[in-house]
């Protein structure tokens, strides 16, 4: 229970983040050129997204709401078999949870998705992006690192040879 309660605050801590950060945007950044930050790397920019990823799926807020409340309801009940246990396993589920709903928010109330963060490297930009994005792609690193370190048996996985003493 007390990792349920941690968790869901977690969750709700990041998720009020990013929506400030977007309610931010929307109030000093809307209707105005983008801010730089960081000359040729880095402004903050108001970006309506009516898609998903680097601008995919234009238009079609239902069904990438839909898929998220899908993914969302998948994950938390396969959530033992989806994410490694110990504190780096609750990290990446904090992030993915806080992650999507912050995007979910804003396609079911909005119709769209809130992005600020732009990245240019010269020439080369990056798609604008926002907190929610952020959370959701530091979780699926976190999960494809930890897929790749060697995982601790646990008393409970041992071989049955094992387990029965033989």
């Amino acid at each position: 229970m007390k990792r349920f309660v941690l968790t869901f605050a977690a969750v709700v801590n990041l998720l009020l983040a990013d929506q400030i950060a977007k309610s931010a945007a929307c109030f000093y950044l809307k209707n105005e050129p983008p801010r730089t930050v960081i000359e040729n790397l880095f402004q903050l920019a108001y970006v309506e997204n009516r898609g998903c990823a680097w601008g995919l799926f234009q238009g079609q807020v239902w069904p990438l709401a839909a898929f998220g409340l899908v993914a969302l309801a998948f994950l938390v009940w396969k959530r033992r078999s989806v994410f490694p246990p110990g504190a780096w396993g609750t990290l990446a589920e904090i992030l993915l949870y806080a992650g999507i709903l912050g995007n979910l928010v804003d396609r079911l109330y909005l119709g769209y998705v809130i992005d600020m963060l732009d990245f240019h490297w010269g020439p080369h930009h990056f798609p604008c992006f926002n907190l929610a994005d952020t959370f959701i792609s530091v979780s699926a690193g976190l999960l494809i690192l930890l897929s790749l370190l060697p995982q601790k048996k646990s008393e409970t996985s041992a071989a049955p040879e094992e387990a029965a003493g033989a």
